[in-house]
């Protein structure tokens, strides 16, 4: 894996915009990831955020990342109780998921996103 320069990871992202159609305009995601710094944690939510942005949401999300270091009105603003916390503004409801968001079942039914077959049937045989 190659090393990226945080500064590039917390940049404005908008990747995961191409091909966005605008009739589904109700089923559009607007995602907001506050992070604190250059930690390991802030570094796999990134790179998990992103992932899943382009296997299931491609063309349907904006995602923003933050540093609340560097923007630190906004902590207080999105009332961030821990970091990093990925905030789904849009659709209602609004959510609030935090940790590094590498339990991607978990992300998923937390974003109301419908789950792959094979992971449904996976949580299903687990209860």
């Amino acid at each position: 894996m190659h090393q990226i320069g945080f500064a590039a990871l917390i940049e404005k992202d908008r990747v995961c915009m191409t091909g966005a159609d605008e009739a589904d305009a109700t089923r559009r995601y607007r995602l907001l990831l506050l992070v604190s710094g250059t930690t390991p944690r802030s570094r796999r939510a990134i790179e998990n955020v992103r992932r899943l942005c382009g296997e299931h949401l491609l063309g349907r999300v904006d995602l923003e990342i933050i540093d609340i270091r560097q923007r630190p009105e906004l902590a207080q603003e999105y009332q961030v109780v821990a970091t990093p916390m990925l905030l789904k503004v849009l659709p209602l409801p609004f959510r609030r998921i935090v940790g590094d968001l590498s339990d991607t079942v978990r992300l998923m039914e937390a974003l109301e996103l419908a789950l792959p077959a094979t992971e449904t049937d996976t949580r299903r045989a687990s209860r």
